[in-house]
């Protein structure tokens, strides 16, 4: 996959306006998105803004007010605004300006958009109450709403000319976006609890004595609250490392927004494992500083060329 731009370069006023709505709406509603993204060149941070507005509005349909069969049909609603946009027929002053944009950046990149229909599929799940028996249940459940969310970047960012196995470049990026995922599910375990909804694997929460759930800044009584956590980071841990290797196969700047984002979920996931009964007093965060530092990380190319050396001795 190369990272040459496809489509058309300019881009007129109303999709510049278009553009800077989904900006807009990124920044407000997803720092740390929005951090990394600010790594990129103008073209590809728009592109990546649309794509974080589109997924926006699905997630908000899940976890709105709606009643269920409401949200089942404003997401059937989103869904055919997806054919309109795959099918080309947005124009640029179409009132939607999450639709205009996310139209030319799909005309400038080589964006697979059947993801964003598997994160409407997760998000149904999620409509649907489903919960998993199994990390293999969850993982399913996993791959549509951030595995996904990671090829349609992929689409975005490219991959550099001549970079070794980069036929596995989708691969890499659908695991690091299950890394993401399952850090995210730790993160907001007491918050996922007070709306109903349990994401982590039935199995897991019984092995632990977690199956009543989380419902106070305490965990279950007799529990090993702990040790489920720790259980979880170490799985986390074992995609980042896999996910990883995605980063010597992107351009400098494609790879610093990819370690920027990654490592603040890293050291999010490092937080969490040194304090697990944290994520059941309130949502664990990093503070300003230490995100610049991991965008500095990335901007240098460290965490790319330790990976890459860590795949060479692999092949070796």
């Amino acid at each position: 996959m190369s990272p040459t731009v496809e489509g058309p370069t300019h881009a007129s006023a109303q999709v510049q306006a278009a553009y800077s709505y989904c900006e807009a709406v990124t920044g407000s509603q997803a720092r740390n998105f929005a951090y990394g993204i600010r790594l990129l060149p103008t073209d590809k941070r728009q592109a990546m803004s649309a794509l974080y507005a589109f997924s926006r509005r699905v997630d908000d349909i899940g976890d709105g007010a709606l009643a269920p069969a409401a949200k089942l049909t404003r997401l059937e609603e989103t869904r055919a605004l997806l054919g309109r946009i795959r099918a080309e027929e947005i124009d640029e002053d179409d009132t939607d300006p999450v639709a205009v944009a996310l139209a030319h950046a799909a005309q400038r990149f080589p964006i697979p958009l059947g993801g964003l229909d598997e994160l409407i599929d997760g998000v149904l799940m999620d409509v649907r109450g489903e919960t998993y028996e199994t990390w293999d249940d969850l993982k399913a459940y996993c791959r549509c709403v951030a595995g996904a969310i990671g090829r349609l970047s992929l689409g975005v960012f490219g991959t550099a000319p001549g970079a070794p196995d980069s036929a596995r470049a989708a691969e890499y990026a659908d695991t690091l976006g299950l890394a993401l995922q399952l850090t995210n599910i730790l993160r907001d375990v007491r918050e996922d609890a007070a709306n109903g909804r349990t994401y982590l694997p039935a199995e897991d929460l019984a092995k632990f004595g977690c199956s009543e759930g989380f419902h106070g800044d305490r965990a279950p009584a007799g529990s090993d609250f702990a040790g489920l956590v720790h259980h979880e980071v170490r799985r986390a841990r074992v995609l980042f490392a896999e996910g990883y290797r995605l980063l010597p196969m992107l351009d400098r700047r494609s790879g610093a927004c990819v370690a920027a984002m990654a490592g603040i979920y890293r050291r999010l996931l490092d937080r969490i494992e040194r304090e697990p009964e944290a994520v059941l007093r309130g949502r664990v965060s990093l503070p300003t500083h230490e995100k610049a530092y991991v965008a500095v990380r990335g901007l240098s190319g460290l965490d790319a060329r330790t990976i890459s050396r860590q795949s060479t001795r692999r092949r070796a």
